[in-house]
């Protein structure tokens, strides 16, 4: 059991990088079998916004609005801040370790392969399934655009085939009931929610939709031929474009994200004019719960910055550049997220907000009456949401080429392209494990899964580093060594303190009389009800562990905090998320001890983590042969 934590050295991983694992022969053309050093600051900087922003600010921000008022805002900058102290973390292991692999990477020098593993697998719900949530959304965002201008896809073609069956089912006799009052579906599926719902009580645009998917598609051998085509092309598109090489698709990015960043200037600077300070009363009509509401979708906006780390070997100067660019993309994103929230919150009231478009809808009829700027908005939300997808999509392979160097995976996920210098193989795969479910399924129920995993990756990083402090001390750090004894548990009793004063102030809740009621809802039995306190259960315990440790050891403040500010972000998440969670990570843990721990290069190395004498040869003359990794040509 003691090799499950066996560790790899910060040297061994360098030079397993070096060595440049493939399945070419290189000897017979003018290349080398690493990847391309072509991102400077800008284009990471770049990359990272265009990761950040994207359907979480379109789209999630209106809903987070409605539960939470205009203080939704401070749940953004919680947010940012738990991301912040995440974002150093990260920073400290890639000015120190610059290989591709993440989080994944860092972990394995910290706590070992078996956490490293899973952590590999929890990454992959970050990045595969991720991508099949943005790959549907983009399809609901572009087939919305064109249906703006004229352009009318059928439905069938527009939606997964699992969606259409169910929301057929449930809404047939509603969308029929209207129908049998005169309207036609056409003209029900251009039809807002709330003039549907004036029609007939419950019905919605999906259920329009998915009647008229069901009903109008082609049957073949009893199946309805229903696919999201819009899915799988942008799948194809962005998954061919990092394919091609990073060179092309930096280019892509940077256009694509100076492209929505104006989008989002031009929102804020006009609907500024139209702010009315009285919708910001009250601030805060929900409380503290009515903003924690918002979680999952506002933390969903700022998922992505992580995963420039997967660029380390693309980086030209991965030291320095690539924490620079991580902490610059979340400054700036913040900055925008807060003033464009306090701008779509003084627009219109807070109380109608509860829509999927909210940009496009502070310009509609209820708000500033500018139709053209909500065209103009489905635009850049087809190119946000665009630039999410290419960014995710480049970092998957790099996680899995990572995997696959250490033995973990099979050797090809781990092959460079001869003339593109990318990933080939496990870019294929990725694309496949996108396209293949986006095109048939709906994966709505398990996009919280996309939140957890990160959250869960940002607390072994920050954990990966209270690990590693003594063994940084001493060196120029991202994370300097300060203090946490006379830090940790003072914070810890003024934020409870806080929260318990300001919700029997102004609610007259006892948050104590309440967490330790367990009060079952309808059809619900006493464990059940119990078991959705436990993640913050075991959140006080975490709390309490690291409070000693801070007095005992005085451990390190930043990571500490990173820790138990994303740490409390999960709680957030209902433990139905936890259980999903689970499930996958039992998955992942089966597939290791059947592949991974029998196929780890490191059985091959001393206990120390050096490899044979004859390997170390072998290793020398792969890298005398290949060298360094090339410079972008001028």
């Amino acid at each position: 059991m003691s090799n499950l934590f066996r560790k790899k050295s910060i040297e061994q991983i360098k030079r397993d990088a070096e060595a440049g694992f493939t399945t070419h022969d290189f000897s017979e053309v003018e290349a080398d079998p690493h990847l391309r050093r072509s991102l400077g600051l800008f284009d990471l900087t770049m990359l990272g916004i265009a990761a950040i922003i994207g359907a979480g600010i379109f789209a999630m921000v209106g809903n987070a609005s409605h539960d939470g008022g205009p203080a939704v805002i401070f749940l953004f900058i919680f947010s940012a801040i738990a991301c912040g102290f995440a974002a150093l973390c990260y920073a400290e292991f890639a000015s120190r370790i610059p290989i591709a692999g993440s989080a994944y990477t860092y972990t394995y020098a910290s706590m070992g392969e078996l956490i490293a593993w899973i952590i590999g697998w929890d990454l992959i719900v970050e990045y595969a399934i991720g991508n099949i949530a943005v790959a549907i959304s983009w399809s609901d965002y572009f087939t919305g655009m064109l249906r703006g201008y004229g352009i009318d896809i059928p439905a069938y073609l527009t939606m997964d085939y699992l969606s259409a069956a169910r929301k057929f089912e449930a809404g047939q006799k509603l969308v029929e009931g209207a129908v049998s009052q005169g309207h036609t579906i056409n003209a029900l599926r251009d039809m807002s929610s709330d003039t549907l719902g004036k029609i007939t009580e419950g019905l919605t645009p999906p259920l329009v939709e998915a009647y008229s998917a069901w009903t109008t598609s082609p049957v073949v051998g009893g199946w309805h031929v229903v696919v999201d085509l819009p899915a799988l092309g942008i799948t194809a598109i962005i998954t061919s474009l990092v394919f091609i090489g990073i060179r092309e698709s930096k280019f892509a990015a940077n256009v694509m994200t100076i492209l929505k960043i104006g989008i989002i200037l031009l929102v804020i600077s006009l609907g500024l004019n139209y702010v009315q300070p009285a919708n910001w009363s009250p601030f805060a009509p929900n409380g503290i719960e009515g903003i924690m509401k918002g979680v999952a979708g506002v933390f969903f906006a700022y998922i992505g910055f992580d995963a420039l780390a997967t660029t380390a070997e693309e980086a030209k100067d991965p030291h320095k550049d690539l924490p620079r660019a991580m902490l610059l993309s979340l400054v700036i994103c913040t900055v925008l997220y807060v003033i464009l929230a306090l701008v779509l919150t003084g627009m219109v009231s807070y109380t109608v907000l509860n829509v999927g478009d909210p940009l496009a809808f502070v310009f509609g009829p209820e708000g500033a009456n500018i139709p053209w700027v909500a065209q103009v908005i489905a635009v850049s939300a087809v190119i946000a949401i665009g630039t999410v997808f290419l960014v995710f999509q480049l970092g998957q392979p790099r996680l899995w080429m990572a995997m696959s160097r250490d033995g973990l995976l099979p050797r090809i996920f781990s092959s460079i392209h001869p003339k593109f210098h990318t990933p080939w193989f496990a870019t294929i795969i990725t694309g496949l494990v996108v396209a293949i479910p986006a095109l048939f399924m709906n994966l709505e129920e398990v996009t919280d899964l996309t939140v957890i995993g990160t959250l869960f990756a940002f607390v072994l990083v920050c954990g990966g580093v209270l690990l590693k402090d003594k063994e940084f001390a001493g060196s120029k750090r991202y994370v300097p060594h300060i203090g946490s004894r006379f830090v940790i548990t003072p914070l810890l009793l003024i934020v409870l303190g806080g929260v318990y004063y300001y919700n029997s102030h102004y609610y007259g809740v006892n948050i104590l009389a309440q967490f330790a009621t367990v009060t079952p809802a309808e059809g619900e039995g006493w464990l059940r009800a119990f078991s959705h306190k436990i993640p913050m259960l075991a959140y006080l315990v975490l709390a309490l562990s690291i409070a000693a440790f801070s007095i005992l050891r005085n451990i390190s403040l930043i990571p500490c905090l990173g820790l138990l500010s994303c740490a409390y972000l999960m709680t957030e998440l209902g433990i139905t998320n936890w259980e999903r969670f689970g499930i996958w990570l039992v998955i992942g843990l089966v597939i290791y001890f059947l592949y991974g721990n029998k196929h780890s290069k490191l059985n091959d190395r001393d206990d120390g983590g050096t490899p044979p004498a004859e390997s170390s040869e072998s290793d020398a003359e792969d890298t005398g042969r290949s060298g360094e990794a090339t410079e972008e040509p001028a």
